[in-house]
């Protein structure tokens, strides 16, 4: 073997080893883009299915609460609710977003013991929307509320979004909802 054919056969090697390696790292990180999007997604709709259960059978909503985000846009952050347990104990049940935190946060007050979950996380966007019941003439848009006492429709719209190796990845389309309360 000389040394222009040894020096041949390492160029060729350092290609194919390159190349074999690039397609290593890619496709290592489609598969972690991937299940970080199904879990991304699997969170959202528990959260999602959780709230539109218990917001459906609370009695109305009792108050509400506004935060302005870092772009200057103002949202409704937390919303209050009371409900009654089929057994008539009473419960206040609120949802919060923090902002800086990312976080939505469900606390729960029912005989005086309060419980606190964390529904949420790598939230860069939630608004609560409060509305009648009745949809306006020719529209699936309902009428906006004027007070948190006549609110019977509660919209819930959300962006989460995770990152990967520093870079923001798999931002989730907006989560958005309506539910009615049936009370």
């Amino acid at each position: 073997m000389t040394l222009v054919e040894l020096l041949v056969a390492v160029a060729i090697s350092s290609i194919v080893f390159t190349a074999v390696a690039s397609l290593m790292f890619y496709s290592s990180r489609s598969f972690v883009a991937l299940a970080n999007y199904t879990d991304l997604e699997n969170k959202s709709r528990n959260a999602l299915d959780r709230m539109s259960q218990e917001i459906r059978q609370v009695n109305g909503v009792t108050g509400l609460g506004t935060a302005t985000l870092s772009s200057g846009q103002v949202v409704t952050n937390r919303i209050v609710m009371s409900g009654t347990e089929t057994n008539g104990t009473a419960y206040t049940l609120t949802y919060s977003y923090d902002p800086a935190q990312k976080t939505l946060t469900r606390t729960k007050l029912k005989s005086g013991v309060t419980t606190t979950d964390v529904l949420l996380v790598g939230c860069s966007y939630l608004n609560f929307g409060m509305y009648q019941r009745n949809s306006i003439t020719n529209t699936f848009d309902q009428f906006d509320v004027l007070t948190s006492g006549t609110c019977k429709v509660v919209q819930i719209n959300w962006i989460c979004s995770r990152s990967i190796l520093g870079n923001s990845a798999n931002t989730e389309s907006v989560e958005s909802a309506k539910v009615v309360i049936r009370k």
